[in-house]
């Protein structure tokens, strides 16, 4: 057996056992580093820091507290909050205490929380705020189940009227956590002990285009056996730092806090996407998730800085731009065939030329020590995937899903491969079914879904292999290519097969102001496409065409604005075949957003609720065709 094989098989049956071990091993080890506003409230976050010892002292109390609290084994416990150091801290207590997580988004709405909350029966939620608290208080009475709300930053709460001790802060928490712990210093010890790797530590409800969003049953061993298996990769040592922002409610998240813990790095959590560019070059990262869209920005907001520079500083872009591309092809694949990176000296010399002019400031914006990004939860256009990577930015796509704990495949470091998500993870078995569909077995997959034995059944055979519904193809030497989701692949009239997602990653590295891009051509005789634009990016643009002062949705319904989108896509239909070709567009009159869910909080297209919603739109592009 190799190391790697029993550094997995020897797991412990939990993360919260994993959790006591760390902190066992290095208490005095830098944990997690979060910010706190100056006390002015102007310029950058100072940034503060907990050791393992202390973050444990502060788990410890929290999981005691929810005993205390009447909290029982494998009972759930909702965490409604955006991505702060103490959600980690809040989960990690819930876990100790032998108790399951239910995950709930911050923008998730009152009734949607109502039903994650009775369908999970969750006996306590922990929210953020009072905006949070608002949402429960609202739908009480329809909760019976649900005996506390902990608040963790309760500026602006005001206590309710018959209430009780239905609301407590989570230092209020903490304090009785601490005294219980007194009498019962073994406690932790044993709840942790008691735990077997088959009890639910988690419920992660998926993002419904249609219905009601289903519950992922994901046992304690997952996460035990993601920890194990992200260690064994030996992508991340000790010595890193993480700067994580990504929704903890979501599993891609999720997973991290896992990886975290086995090995043992710095975490500086934020999860305010806002503060990104501000952060990365105090934090200065060595390791960074992030999903496609967050990397289509910073493209799209190198290219637009260029062009607003003048002609010459844009086509001094456009070509590094064309350079890093080459550059990054050429030696992925002489490492393929020889195992070293190397690129004939004429391209290395110009490599060179544009690293000084370009690639050196977009690594300084990063933070000037980023080794890796991991990027997932949606596909990443190769032509930006390697855009970074000759830019000194190594973008390591990988995969996974909420059923199966996120991380299934990635890309193994200095061998990544750009347009694939790698390989999988030791431990993880994959085929490819008759009709390319991908399946997978292993440890990282769902107990099933909450309460629906029936959709279980659909996509989990008796034998363990799970259908992901997406499509792809294994590489000989086991790399992974995603080409669409199963449900997403496109059927023309004059059937045709098109996968929406590949040449909607084209567009967005094409086009420099594009925020989202809907290709729809089911049943039709030939495609169209709704696109929204980056707001920042087309504002700026509309100053140097005579829009200034203009609303967006005057700038997008501006006849130059149309024009110069269509001279976009004349771009992108050049590198398509025939019948991919986009033949007419709309530009919506805002962007999509979370708020009126048409993406989800992980950024990902909704593409039924798009649909639905601009159906007019879609209509009036149609109109007049033979099919009309």
């Amino acid at each position: 057996m190799s190391d790697t094989q029993t550094l997995i098989e020897n797991r412990p049956p939990s993360v919260a056992g994993l959790f006591l071990e760390r902190v066992a091993a290095t208490p005095d080890a830098e944990a997690y580093r979060y910010p706190v506003p100056t006390a002015s409230g102007e310029g950058p976050d100072d940034w503060k820091s907990l050791t393992w010892a202390q973050a444990a002292e502060r788990v410890y109390a929290i999981a005691a507290g929810l005993i205390e609290l009447g909290v029982e084994p494998e009972q759930r416990v909702a965490l409604a909050s955006a991505t702060r150091v103490e959600w980690i801290l809040a989960d990690l207590g819930i876990l100790c205490a032998g108790a399951a997580t239910t995950t709930v988004y911050p923008q998730t709405n009152a009734d949607e929380s109502t039903f994650i909350l009775a369908d999970s029966d969750s006996r306590i939620l922990i929210a953020e705020d009072a905006a949070q608290l608002a949402k429960a208080r609202e739908k009480h009475a329809e909760l019976p189940e649900l005996t506390h709300v902990v608040v963790i930053d309760p500026t602006g709460v005001e206590p309710g009227a018959d209430e009780g001790d239905w609301v407590l802060t989570l230092a209020e928490l903490e304090q009785r956590g601490a005294a219980y712990l007194e009498k019962n210093p073994d406690l932790i010890k044993e709840r942790v002990g008691a735990i077997t790797k088959d009890q639910l530590a988690t419920i992660i409800y998926t993002s419904g285009t249609t219905g009601r969003p289903k519950g992922v049953r994901l046992p304690h061993d997952n996460w035990s056996y993601l920890a194990k298996a992200i260690a064994a990769t030996g992508l991340l040592g000790p010595e890193d730092v993480q700067y994580l922002w990504l929704p903890l409610a979501h599993v891609f998240g999720k997973v991290l806090t896992s990886g975290h813990i086995e090995i043992g790095h710095v975490t500086a959590v934020d999860g305010r996407v806002d503060k990104i560019i501000e952060n990365l070059p105090v934090v200065q990262p060595t390791y960074m998730a992030a999903v496609p869209r967050i990397f289509e920005k910073v493209y799209n907001g190198v290219a637009a800085k260029a062009r607003a520079g003048g002609a010459s500083k844009y086509k001094i872009f456009q070509w590094a731009a064309e350079v890093a591309r080459e550059y990054a092809k050429v030696t992925q694949d002489n490492f393929r065939r020889t195992g070293t990176a190397t690129a004939p000296f004429a391209l290395a010399a110009k490599h060179k030329v544009a690293d000084a002019l370009v690639y050196a400031k977009i690594r300084e914006a990063f933070g000037g020590k980023l080794r890796a990004c991991v990027s997932g939860s949606a596909a990443l256009a190769p032509d930006i995937g390697y855009f970074f990577a000759g830019a000194g930015i190594h973008i390591l796509e990988g995969y996974g899903l909420t059923e199966s704990s996120a991380a299934s495949f990635v890309n193994p470091g200095e061998a990544y491969r750009t347009g694939t998500v790698g390989k999988p993870l030791p431990g993880t078995e994959v085929r490819i079914a008759d009709d390319g569909e991908i399946l997978l077995r292993g440890p990282g997959i769902m107990e099933g879904y909450h309460g629906l034995p029936e959709k279980t059944a659909e996509v989990l055979e008796s034998d363990g292999w799970f259908h992901t519904g997406d499509i792809g193809e294994l590489s000989p030497d086991g790399y992974l290519r995603i080409t669409d989701r199963k449900k997403d692949l496109i059927k023309t009239s004059g059937g045709k097969y098109i996968a929406p997602a590949e040449v909607e990653g084209q567009f967005k590295a094409v086009c420099p102001y594009v925020s989202n891009i809907l290709v729809h051509g089911a049943d039709r005789n030939f495609c169209t496409a709704l696109i929204s634009l980056d707001e920042p990016s087309i504002l700026e643009w509309a100053k140097e065409n005579g829009l200034e002062g203009k609303s967006y949705a005057e700038v997008v319904a501006a006849p130059a604005t149309v024009a110069m989108v269509e001279a976009y896509v004349k771009e992108l239909n050049e590198g398509l075949q025939r019948w991919q070709t986009i033949k007419k567009f709309r530009l919506l009159p805002r962007d999509l957003d979370v708020e009126h869910g048409e993406i989800t909080p992980s950024l990902k297209l909704k593409r039924p609720v798009v649909e639905r919603e601009y159906k007019h739109l879609i209509d009036e592009m149609y109109a007049g065709s033979r099919e009309a």
